[in-house]
């Protein structure tokens, strides 16, 4: 066998070496017809796009659930290692450093460091997540004036069984991999667990990996048609991605700047093919400057806007007293509107912490962030729960750390009040913590949680 391929080395080297030798090859390789030949419309997607799309790595800490928990069960198909850091991958919606993935990347962690096509390494913060659907929004500080290039976002509804896929990620750590595969079915149900199944989604045979999850399935126009999520792990080529029509669908109410940040705009836009405004509230700053249903959005600030969705896009992140910049376009005629963001009260969010779960919350201090080895701004300490509450039931108990409640990350007790103001009778809200364990360093527990 060792002789076979010696000699296989000296057949491929003796043709390479007459190859390289032979005039033909030069001129082709001088005039760049061959290059052009191999150009294919997969090389110019991976060249569309490969700026847009990121690498995730995380701390995962060792991970038990409550009895009334919904673990995922995602890594049952991926058979992910339980080492100290996960690899998933991600996409640039953004230029400001937003970056789409899937929930299961990110859950469980307490640090991510984002790293970009050219090698540059960030830390992340988790924005936005929604275990139902397996989707996440996070976030990454560039330095002043840095921009970063979104990707182009494609449809899901017009998708054909046997179009090409093109899928980048990062399957087991290998960054910037490439694969390439046709749609195999759609609208396809898998089961993860007894409490948690996906459906409609895309089933493709491009390869995808531990490590693709959160990146993007491409079609080859370059466009995104789908979020990698899963795979059939007792096969070969079965992987599957969210539909892009469906992150479409959610993103707005993840990014709501509404909700998210205590703003009043009185303004609901809608549409895939434009950003069109459909309703307008009464006695709010939306209203007041003039806006109204019918009118087409085109521009917020310098960032030009093409669907609804990059409407909410380009908004998130603004707080109280700024002012979004719009160009409108109504009855043929584009005119500019200053609309300015109003501050509503902030509901108390220790109180309601109180009263909904029983549940004390204070701001993490210093010392408590060194006994957990956590960052500031982190969570939240539980100084407290009252017996009998439905904190006291999960078994949640003072000096845990409150990381994730509902779809948002908390950061602060505004962030609480905000996301509970509204909660109905009976509504569950998914709550994670983190532990400090003797035995097994710094613990996650996921659950869900009702008001009583």
């Amino acid at each position: 066998m060792k002789e076979t391929w010696k000699l296989a080395f000296v057949a491929v080297a003796a043709v390479s070496a007459g190859a390289a030798g032979s005039p033909a090859a030069s001129t082709a390789r001088e005039t760049g017809q061959d290059r052009a030949r191999r150009r294919t419309p997969v090389v110019e997607v991976v060249e569309k796009t490969r700026d847009s799309i990121v690498n995730i790595s995380s701390t995962v800490r060792h991970v038990r659930t409550f009895r009334s928990g919904i673990g995922l069960g995602i890594d049952d198909f991926f058979a992910v290692p339980t080492e100290s850091t996960s690899l998933g991958s991600g996409f640039i919606i953004h230029p400001d450093g937003y970056i789409v993935t899937n929930a299961h990347v990110v859950a469980r962690t307490t640090e991510m460091t984002v790293t970009l096509s050219d090698g540059r390494t960030f830390d992340a913060d988790l924005v936005a997540s929604d275990s139902e659907h397996d989707l996440a929004v996070i976030k990454i500080n560039l330095g002043p004036g840095e921009r970063l290039r979104p990707i182009a976002w494609g449809r899901s509804d017009d998708l054909m069984i046997g179009e090409t896929t093109v899928a980048i990620g990062n399957p087991v750590g290998l960054q910037n991999t490439v694969t390439t595969g046709v749609i195999s079915a759609l609208n396809r149900e898998v089961r993860f667990s007894n409490q948690v199944m996906y459906g409609d989604l895309i089933q493709t045979d491009a390869s995808i990996n531990p490590g693709n999850s959160g990146g993007p399935l491409l079609n080859v126009l370059g466009e995104l048609i789908g979020v990698n999520t899963a795979i059939r792990g007792d096969a070969q080529n079965i992987g599957f991605a969210i539909p892009v029509d469906e992150l479409r669908a959610i993103l707005p109410e993840m990014l709501d700047i509404e909700k998210r940040y205590r703003v009043e705009v009185g303004l609901k836009v809608e549409g895939r093919d434009a950003a069109a405004v459909t309703a307008v509230q009464s006695e709010t700053p939306a209203e007041e400057v003039g806006l109204q249903p019918g009118d087409r959005i085109v521009q917020v600030d310098d960032t030009p806007i093409g669907e609804a969705v990059d409407y909410y896009v380009a908004a998130v992140g603004r707080k109280p007293g700024d002012t979004l910049r719009l160009r409108v376009e109504r009855d043929g005629k584009t005119e500019t509107v200053q609309l300015p963001l109003r501050e509503i009260p902030l509901p108390d969010g220790r109180e309601l912490a109180l009263k909904l779960y029983g549940l004390t919350l204070e701001p993490l201090g210093a010392g408590a962030a060194r006994r957990l080895g956590v960052r500031m701004g982190s969570g939240l300490l539980v100084t407290d729960v009252e017996r009998h509450s439905p904190a006291d039931r999960l078994e949640i108990r003072p000096g845990d750390l409150l990381v994730l409640l509902g779809r948002s990350r908390v950061r602060d007790l505004e962030g609480v009040g905000l996301e509970l103001e509204h909660v109905k009778a009976n509504e569950a809200k998914y709550i994670r913590i983190l532990r400090i364990s003797q035995r097994a360093g710094l613990d996650a527990y996921d659950g869900l949680i009702y008001p009583r």
